[in-house]
């Protein structure tokens, strides 16, 4: 059986402003193992969000707790949580945040030179299908390879969890298959955790688990037992 990468114990996440309380996560459970492909479902506002932010020592749980190996990252203050995301996670968001002066190849390689144990940016750029557009500025590329540039950019790294918010959310079906097949690509080459968050259902095909978010906690948990490819993906 594969290795626990996080553990998550009865999370809760509570946002204050003045005397009024949202409670965006009620005492979530969960386990995220290597290799894994995880896609978390559900409506904005059910938690999905602050839960991969809390994951990526983005933010802090308001109680529980959040293990990532033997690493406690609700015991950890701004420092170490800045740390542990330089040296273990990579984040795909659903815009793209590239520099528009830096072509793909220095893009990816801002990333790998702070990294602990980088791969090289031209090895990042083929795994996910841009061994060709390695000196196209992010205004010469499209939608679609513009994202697959920031998954090249995470994963250059070699971090061990990959987290992805919305990665295809700002494009259209066909497009979004090529960003699916990169991501697919990664965490079974590299063997990557990789945690998706979406509004589209259909993309929880391709996981190897799918946890269903709903006012704050998983609801619902699904084992995929036959994994279709990207390009079957119903959007």
């Amino acid at each position: 059986m594969a290795g626990t990468v996080f553990e998550a114990r009865n999370v809760t996440k509570v946002y204050r402003s003045g005397d009024v309380e949202v409670h965006a996560l009620r005492g979530v459970d969960v386990d995220l193992f290597e290799s894994e492909m995880a896609v978390l479902l559900g409506p904005s506002g059910s938690g999905k969000s602050t839960f991969l932010n809390i994951l990526g020592g983005l933010d802090h749980a308001t109680s529980g707790t959040v293990r990532f190996r033997d690493l406690v990252l609700s015991d950890l203050n701004e420092s170490g949580l800045t740390r542990y995301r330089r040296d273990h996670v990579g984040f795909v968001f659903q815009f793209y945040n590239l520099i528009p002066g830096l072509t793909a190849l220095e893009n990816v390689a801002l990333v790998t030179e702070i990294a602990r144990k980088p791969m090289k940016p031209s090895d990042a750029l083929a795994l996910v299908g841009l061994g060709d557009r390695a000196d196209h500025f992010p205004a010469q590329l499209s939608g679609g390879e513009q994202q697959r540039v920031a998954i090249a950019r995470a994963i250059a790294k070699q971090p061990e969890v990959l987290l992805c918010d919305e990665p295809t959310g700002a494009l259209d079906s066909k497009t979004g298959v090529k960003v699916l097949e990169a991501l697919e690509a990664v965490n079974r080459e590299l063997g990557t955790a990789t945690a998706i968050i979406t509004h589209n259902a259909g993309i929880q095909a391709i996981a190897h688990r799918v946890f269903f978010f709903a006012d704050g906690n998983i609801v619902k948990t699904m084992t995929n037992e036959t994994r279709m490819p990207p390009s079957q993906v119903t959007w």
